[in-house]
């Protein structure tokens, strides 16, 4: 009861469950949550560096699933030191003619909605204790236009303006926010956005180790920096460039990343 505790979202694996790890090495106990029983196998591992894991099996996709999440939170009866709000989709293709808007609105849900809903419940009780971190999962996509990802790209803009926005907010209250910006990633994440046939999907993912940018994440939450581009100097420098090109250059670039065909151009 004497370390630290962490809540880390969407932790049953890839960026979730390499931040989960950060936490757990460096002394944090934790509750991890994702919407399947693999949640409970990723305690496994973490309580062997020796962290004490608590677990929850919520969708936060749905209102009564971050309320849920919540209330597993307070009733360890626990000040929560740190959250990383991790969880999140994708979702690839022709807006207009290949996604579904069952999808896109699931998606909104999840990466959107849920993150508002459960920073409104820590937040105000980190800033009544007058301490507290928070790590937003954002992207480098929030920094473009991103044909062929349009709503997650949205999404993720979103995020990383609200993350901004209540960083300032909060700057005198003693509760610190960083947004977490990946690059392509080596994860499971573009093959569950059905982007196998993407540039992007198929070979640029590779540039980005989930350990590098869960620990990059994890420094930049700590030191209490307002953002961290992760975790290749490919991804940082793109991050710098989109800072000048216009809009329309990086749509298309995004475009010829991320088109539907486009793994073997």
């Amino acid at each position: 009861m004497n370390k630290p505790f962490a809540v880390v979202t969407g932790a049953s694996r890839g960026i979730g469950l390499e931040l989960a790890r950060q936490f757990a090495q460096n002394s944090f106990d934790l509750l991890i949550t994702a919407t399947g029983p693999a949640i409970d196998a990723a305690a496994v591992e973490l309580r062997n560096v020796g962290a004490d894991v608590q677990t929850v099996q919520a969708d936060l996709s749905t209102y009564e699933g971050v309320e849920a999440l919540y209330e597993a939170i307070k009733s360890t009866g626990r000040p929560v030191d740190a959250i990383a709000i991790n969880a999140g989709v994708g979702l690839g293709g022709d807006f207009v003619h290949e996604t579904s808007l069952k999808d896109e609105l699931h998606l909104i849900q999840l990466n959107v909605v849920s993150t508002v809903h459960l920073a409104k419940r820590i937040m105000k009780d980190m800033v009544e204790r007058g301490q507290g971190r928070v790590l937003f999962t954002a992207s480098i996509s929030a920094t473009l236009p991103t044909p062929y990802e349009a709503v997650y790209g949205a999404s993720k803009a979103f995020v990383l303006s609200f993350a901004e926005a209540t960083r300032n907010e909060l700057k005198d209250t003693g509760v610190t926010v960083t947004a977490l910006m990946p690059g392509p990633t080596d994860t499971n994440f573009f093959h569950r956005a059905g982007m196998d046939d993407t540039k992007v999907g198929s070979q640029e993912k590779h540039t980005n180790d989930p350990a590098d940018v869960a620990r990059q994440g994890f420094e930049a939450l700590m030191a209490g920096k307002d953002h961290v581009i992760a975790a290749s100097m490919k991804t940082k420098l793109e991050g710098a460039l989109n800072k000048i090109l216009p809009e329309t250059t990086k749509a298309e670039q995004h475009r010829k990343r991320a088109e539907p065909g486009s793994a073997g151009a």
